[in-house]
């Protein structure tokens, strides 16, 4: 009985395919072709036909009748077919909506209207800016990542961290005030959370997704975009502090160009003289802090909607979105070298963030100026107090 049934039920299957395998096929209106627009194929009999709900209007002489026809007229001629609604829509047809327009101006139109791009296709703005997204800012920006990523890890693998090598004399010099250092660690903090939920956000659909299913992954995106939106003002208003508090000591100084064309030493092994900062932390000063801090934090704070004065329509957001995570992504890889060179990549460094302090043998050898200025007494080896345990450098 049930193989009966079974055969019954794939000689129905075979029946239905053929029907529709016997469809005349709809060919496109010609003035369609010619001039690039999408329009709805003329119903063919034997079969059902599918529409393009989103197209523009219809060329007339597809339906001579149908320009003239009203919605009202086409419902009751053809009950339940939305498609003229739909196309309304992709036209960007502006209909009503219960949200006020003060604040939401485009609440009353579902989806972006049709444009015409210069020597493209007639497409969707909102089309248009996913697939920037997508072709562009997702797979050029994690390769680079990935490739600054990798450069450091070589780097590392080839020469190791860069080493004190005289011996510690006992006596400190203060290179960070308490101050100083809260700054830094709050601004360090909030990049991260910043840093750690726009990588998950934008990349994680690729290798978390797979691995913790989309249940948990939904979960862990939600919790770090609500993060990235409170972080982003902390972040904001910590590198305007940051950017005050070490300004005066990442001015251009004597001796900048000549450890920028020796590269500091990475690769001959030999330490190149500074002042407080090297050109390499100047660098990451004024392109990473100043420059596209700007753009992080203007951008940024368009997206979380905290621009007073500022019409928050669709467009308005797709740019500050494009412009916010390249931005991003090239701060994120400027700080990388800034990270490592201040935890693995250098002996001593992460200690003179965590405690202020550093010995006098690591200041002559890695900012022989600063030390210089240190030992002439302009600048003082002890700025706050209490002193720590062991000897401070006297001038």
């Amino acid at each position: 009985m049930e193989r009966a049934q079974l055969a019954i039920f794939l000689i129905a299957i075979g029946l239905a395919g053929f029907a529709v395998a016997q469809t005349p096929a709809a060919q496109p209106a010609p003035s369609a072709q010619a001039s690039g627009v999408v329009t709805p194929a003329p119903a063919a009999t034997g079969g059902i036909q599918g529409q393009n709900i989103f197209a523009v209007k219809p060329d007339a002489s597809a339906d001579p009748n149908y320009a003239k026809q009203t919605n009202a007229e086409r419902a009751k001629v053809q009950p339940g077919n939305n498609a003229p609604l739909w196309r309304q829509v992709g036209e960007g047809v502006t209909g009503y909506s219960s949200l006020p327009k003060s604040e939401a101006p485009e609440a009353g139109n579902l989806i972006q209207p049709f444009v015409q791009y210069p020597g493209s296709r007639l497409t969707n703005a909102g089309e248009a800016w996913r697939q920037v997204r997508n072709n562009w800012i997702i797979p050029y920006g994690g390769s680079l990542f990935l490739i600054v990523l990798g450069a450091i890890a070589i780097f590392y693998w080839r020469k190791g961290a860069i080493k004190t090598h005289g011996s510690e004399t006992g006596r400190k010099i203060e290179r960070f005030t308490p101050f100083e250092r809260s700054a830094h660690w709050t601004n360090a903090i909030a990049f991260s959370i910043l840093a750690i939920s726009g990588l998950v956000m934008a990349f994680g659909k690729f290798f978390m997704l797979p691995v913790i299913g989309g249940t948990l992954f939904g979960w862990l995106t939600y919790v770090l975009k609500n993060m990235h939106n409170f972080a982003g003002p902390l972040f904001a208003v910590s590198l305007v502090i940051v950017f005050l508090t070490f300004l005066r000591d990442n001015l251009p100084r004597r001796g900048d160009l000549t450890w920028l064309r020796k590269g500091g030493g990475l690769l001959s092994g030999k330490e190149v003289p500074s002042h407080r900062f090297n050109a390499g932390e100047k660098v990451v000063f004024w392109g990473g802090v100043f420059f596209l801090g700007i753009i992080v934090v203007a951008s940024g704070l368009v997206l979380d909607k905290l621009v007073p004065g500022l019409v928050y329509e669709r467009s308005t957001m797709q740019v500050a979105h494009m412009v916010h995570a390249v931005a991003t992504v090239l701060m994120m890889c400027l700080f990388l070298g800034h990270i490592y060179i201040g935890t693995l990549g250098m002996s001593g460094a992460f200690s003179a963030m965590r405690t202020g302090y550093v010995d006098e043998t690591w200041a002559k050898e890695h900012h022989e100026y600063w030390y210089d200025d240190v030992k002439a007494g302009h600048i003082p080896a002890q700025r706050t107090q209490p002193a720590p345990p062991s000897q401070t450098v006297q001038a």
